[in-house]
């Protein structure tokens, strides 16, 4: 499978972009927009949400399947995602994280984010249960609760879009965030990049500043919410195809 747009260049990386928790790869449609405008090839997966390591190895499988390099983007948990995805396909040659988490390896998310001031994430969020199996079994996953959703997660969106992402967002399972440890850390090995929104409410900034100076990565800090690929697509793929200049 070649995830190339039919004007991009082959030299550029594709890039990759994984959503996180509470949305789909839809919250990507302003940067995919931007990136194909610009002839940069783009591919923007769904991410099951359901295991770090488990949707890792669903994102590297369709990694693997690019003709050519990849720079793999992530926002909010997907940024966990991609860190272990990354050593599991040869082709990919930087990580961009957007608003997210950039564990080490054998980290728990939710571990991290405790070393932080709270933030307002957790006021919003509504538990559910899914079956795990044909027999009864259950585990619980995680939204956001509709009613908050619109200006919590899509502050200055149209009342409409965001009325209806409410109701359509993609549960993150609870084990994700509170018991599964990432199995690796593809940063130690890749150059990395972090766009750091200062208005985030779901993870704090000094969390992920924490994080994207233990990573190396070349940090950008911009002003908007949590989901500023939303807010601000083209913001975020002007540093998105910073990020491709420099590794062609």
């Amino acid at each position: 499978m070649n995830a190339c747009h039919p004007g991009g260049s082959s030299a550029a990386p594709t890039a990759v972009l994984v959503h996180g928790a509470f949305s789909d790869a839809s919250s990507w449609s302003g940067v995919v927009v931007e990136l194909q405008s610009a002839g940069i090839p783009v591919l923007a997966p769904p991410n099951p949400l359901r295991s770090i390591n488990g949707d890792a190895a669903y994102i590297a499988e369709r990694v693997r399947q690019i003709d050519g390099p990849a720079l793999l983007v992530g926002h909010s948990y997907g940024g966990a995602v991609i860190t272990v995805a990354a050593a599991a396909a040869r082709n990919v040659v930087g990580l961009f994280y957007v608003a997210a988490f950039i564990p080490d390896e054998g980290e728990v998310l939710a571990e991290i984010a405790a070393s932080f001031p709270e933030p307002r994430l957790s006021d919003v969020v509504r538990q559910n249960a899914f079956p795990l199996d044909g027999e009864g079994e259950t585990a619980v996953e995680l939204s956001i609760a509709p009613e908050e959703y619109p200006s919590f997660f899509l502050p200055g969106s149209p009342p409409e879009a965001a009325a209806a992402a409410a109701v359509s967002q993609r549960p993150l399972a609870a084990s994700a965030l509170f018991v599964d440890r990432a199995s690796v850390a593809a940063w130690r090995t890749l150059p990395s990049w972090a766009l750091i929104p200062t208005d985030d409410e779901s993870i704090h900034p000094d969390a992920q500043r924490f994080m994207a100076e233990r990573a190396a990565a070349q940090t950008i800090e911009v002003p908007g919410p949590h989901a500023v690929m939303v807010s601000e697509p083209a913001r975020v793929t002007d540093h998105i195809r910073g990020a491709i200049r420099a590794l062609r």
